[in-house]
């Protein structure tokens, strides 16, 4: 194994999925895994539980010492079928339905076609999550002949496929021994659509289709005609042939009993004689407070990019390294994004050994989870600064978002932890200024704008600008600081909930905020001494 990786050390389900692929496959020279997607619409969440699902798994077989090549499909060459909610010009896009969508248009300008719009968003923002697939492009690959071999074995064993297919299906749903079926559509060399039927094949490589929208008939060659696409129950193994794809996982929808994957199992071995890959079952990705899951063609969808506003590069992927696989989650941008943070904090601590877990199988567990929700592989070089995300939200507003403030008022951030440091400022000040509750956000008064208090609350307030804010530093702890605010609020008759909801008021203009004491000592001496002046 390569580093010297022990069994024990390799505990995640990734590493139980890359130890399943050795034993049923052997030892190969190389392991091919491949996921793909249809660039219908944005690529969301949903869709990257595959991709990273893929990654950790090759991540976990390169840890065995193995070779992999990472391969992710675009399947541009399918059908323009729905325009989705999200895109600019809906009713251009609406002339183009029926197309093969590298042929639609990017309404928005931006790319060369509509596919590519879509293909670019993700191939820009992967890298940034520590994945780094080799990308495959089916609409060039199918018009450049590449798979007519493929196609040609299709159509001259369509009878052995049409079993196939029949296989899980029941009799209501099974085609008849009269039902004409062909492997291949085509897109119209006239008018582009799919709205084609084939007529005839020679039984090599001529296939003949008549185009029902326009009227166009033609006898092409799949070797050089670029109309030709295989269905994609016959296209999936097709290519896992064509790739020698050892691993794929699949939505739930694909790998329950009889389902798609079952069918093109049989079609890989029965047609293409390639044993299907390891597969395994991931559940769908949903978002707090919505229902269903996420759907492109509907297109309110959260992004990757969306997502990595809020969460920085490695805990999202802790996030998704952190559920079982084949468990539906649901992810959130409220509240529990404070939680979430919590949780990797606490499993960097454990995995660093500042933290001690409760016995070596969960610190085991935890540092290799910590191991696999990291943008380069295995630990970092050194640990990380860790300051909490909720503390990070009061810092950043009190210091207006500029996080080279923020940075320099820790003192004692280290050059080597500045870059991941960073990513979480830019995190924690998008997630108060876009995501959080009301009761999260605040603007320190610095407009010279004065509370309105009674003459009690007012002594007490420059009580503790003269008493209390020049000796800020001297308070040994949080709770040190509260009790003397305590003591101020007694001595003038006030409630210390009064004095507090005062304080607030006067530093934030809101009647609650961050925990007081601790909130004093960050805004600091000098900050503090400036607002409280004019009382």
């Amino acid at each position: 194994m390569s580093n010297e990786r022990t069994e024990q050390e390799l505990c995640h389900w990734a590493d139980r999925q890359a130890e399943k692929i050795i034993k049923e496959r052997g030892d190969l020279p190389l392991y091919t895994c491949a996921s793909g997607i249809t660039p219908s619409g944005t690529v969301h969440l949903g869709n990257f539980r595959e991709i990273i699902t893929v990654d950790l798994v090759v991540r976990a077989l390169r840890d065995r010492g193995k070779t992999v090549r990472f391969i992710y499909s675009w399947d541009d060459y399918d059908v323009f079928r729905k325009v989705p909610a999200n895109m600019p010009k809906p009713e251009v896009l609406e002339t183009f339905l029926r197309f093969p969508i590298t042929l639609v248009p990017d309404t928005s300008g931006r790319n060369e076609n509509y596919a590519r719009h879509h293909e670019v968003d993700i191939e820009m923002q992967l890298p940034r999550v520590g994945i780094h697939p080799e990308f495959l492009y089916q609409a060039s690959r199918y018009r450049s002949g590449r798979y007519a071999e493929g196609i040609k074995k299709a159509m001259q064993q369509r009878d052995r496929i049409k079993w196939c297919l029949n296989a899980y299906r029941d009799d209501a749903h099974k085609m008849k021994e009269s039902d004409v079926y062909w492997p291949v559509a085509a897109f119209c060399s006239q008018c582009n659509k799919d709205t084609t039927e084939i007529t005839g094949y020679d039984g090599e490589w001529g296939v003949s289709y008549r185009c029902t929208s326009c009227g166009h008939e033609e006898t092409g060659d799949l070797r050089t005609s670029k109309e030709f696409k295989l269905g994609w129950r016959v296209d999936w193994p097709m290519r896992w042939n064509e790739e020698k794809v050892v691993f794929e996982p699949g939505g739930k929808d694909h790998i329950s009993p009889g389902g798609s994957y079952d069918t093109a199992k049989l079609v890989s071995k029965e047609i293409y004689g390639w044993n299907a890959p390891v597969t395994m079952k991931y559940d769908f990705v949903g978002l707090k407070n919505t229902s269903g899951k996420m759907s492109s063609s509907k297109g309110k969808v959260i992004a990757l990019p969306d997502a990595l506003a809020v969460y920085q590069p490695e805990v999202l992927r802790y996030i998704f390294a952190s559920n079982k696989v084949d468990h539906e989650f649901s992810i959130s941008f409220d509240i529990d994004v404070i939680s979430m943070y919590e949780a990797y904090d606490r499993t960097e601590r454990i995995a660093w050994g500042i933290d001690k877990a409760k016995n070596d199988d969960l610190f085991r567990k935890e540092k290799r989870l910590y191991e696999l929700s990291q943008i380069e592989p295995a630990m970092p070089a050194m640990m990380p600064y860790q300051v909490p995300f909720r503390q990070l939200t009061t810092l950043l507003q009190t210091y207006s978002g500029n996080i080279d403030a923020v940075i320099s008022a820790l003192g004692d951030v280290r050059p080597e932890q500045e870059a991941c440091l960073r990513r979480r400022c830019e995190c924690a000040w998008f997630w108060v200024t876009e995501c959080a509750p009301d009761e999260f956000r605040f603007s320190l008064r610095t407009d010279g704008s004065a509370a309105t208090l009674d003459e009690a609350t007012r002594k007490a307030v420059v009580q503790i600008r003269e008493e209390v804010v020049p000796v800020l530093g001297s308070f040994a702890t949080d709770k040190d600081l509260q009790q003397k605010l305590y003591d101020i609020a007694m001595a003038h008759g006030l409630e210390s909930k009064a004095l507090f909801t005062a304080l607030y008021d006067v530093l934030i203009a809101k009647a609650q905020g961050p925990r007081l004491a601790s909130f004093m000592r960050i805004i600091g001496t000098e900050k503090l001494s400036k607002i409280l002046s004019i009382y």
